[in-house]
């Protein structure tokens, strides 16, 4: 590939990524923070006419905005690292070189369904059992990983693998199951049970939690050199996810307090 047609590629994909993420992830906080909060207070009167018009639109951007942010997420890594020649070290054998692609893409085209076997599993009825299994499984696949790949590579790709499961998250548990409630709201369809509702809100926060640690493994690997080029990089990466997953309760705690409603 001819290296200006390339520089012009990345940075038009990359300029394309982050705006499709910010559209995400807006609408992802906005749910989770505010509307989530304020639609506890409503009658049943109000959903009927409040939900059916709030939900679809924002949902419209929401999921557009995932399958975009991710899309644009694969090629620009196929560019970058794939076509680039980045994905591994550059003493890496050919068979290093066939894991380290193999291995990555199946767990970001298939991580989610193993993450969604766990939640669905009686591990995940408990909230903190299923946090720690998680957290297991994500240092276990992040030592593996940095078995056979660069660091650099490391870290976007684990970014790639959890934002896999945050896409499908959206478009395989949270919009199906809006999907029902918006039609028994306008009457088109059967009302649902409540475990529908609480799998949506599940999913939704779950992508809270992931979203922060992605986030991270998008920007850092720009800057944050020592991190991923450390021999213990896994285990930095591990950190951020725990760092990040401690962020998030922060936030859903703020959300829930009464502070946010105080006037200036």
């Amino acid at each position: 590939m001819d290296p200006t047609f390339q520089q012009y590629l990345d940075a038009g994909l990359r300029w394309f990524h982050v705006v499709a993420g910010v559209i995400w992830m807006s609408q992802l906080f906005f749910f989770n923070f505010v509307h989530a909060v304020v639609a506890r207070g409503y009658d049943e009167q109000m959903k009927r006419k409040l939900v059916p018009e709030l939900m679809p639109r924002a949902l419209y951007f929401f999921r557009w905005g995932a399958l975009f942010t991710w899309l644009s997420g694969l090629v620009l890594i196929g560019v970058v690292y794939h076509v680039g020649g980045l994905m591994v070290p550059t003493d890496a054998t050919p068979l290093q070189r066939g894991i380290a692609f193999g291995a990555s893409q199946a767990l970001i085209y298939f991580g989610f369904f193993l993450y969604d076997l766990l939640w669905k599993s009686p591990l995940g009825k408990n909230e903190t059992v299923g946090a720690l299994v998680s957290l297991g499984l994500f240092a276990a696949m992040a030592f593996g990983l940095s078995r056979v790949m660069a660091g650099r590579a490391l870290w976007l790709h684990l970014g790639a693998i959890l934002g896999s499961i945050m896409m499908l998250n959206v478009w395989m548990r949270i919009w199906p199951a809006h999907k029902k409630i918006i039609r028994g709201l306008k009457e088109t369809g059967p009302t649902p049970g409540p475990e529908v509702a609480a799998l949506a809100s599940l999913r939704s926060k779950h992508n809270v939690y992931l979203s922060i640690p992605v986030l991270f493994f998008m920007v850092a690997p720009h800057t944050f050199t020592l991190g991923y080029a450390d021999e213990l990089n896994w285990a930095w990466a591990t950190g951020a996810v725990i760092a990040g997953w401690a962020a998030a309760k922060f936030l859903f705690h703020k959300a829930n307090s009464p502070a946010p409603l105080k006037a200036p």
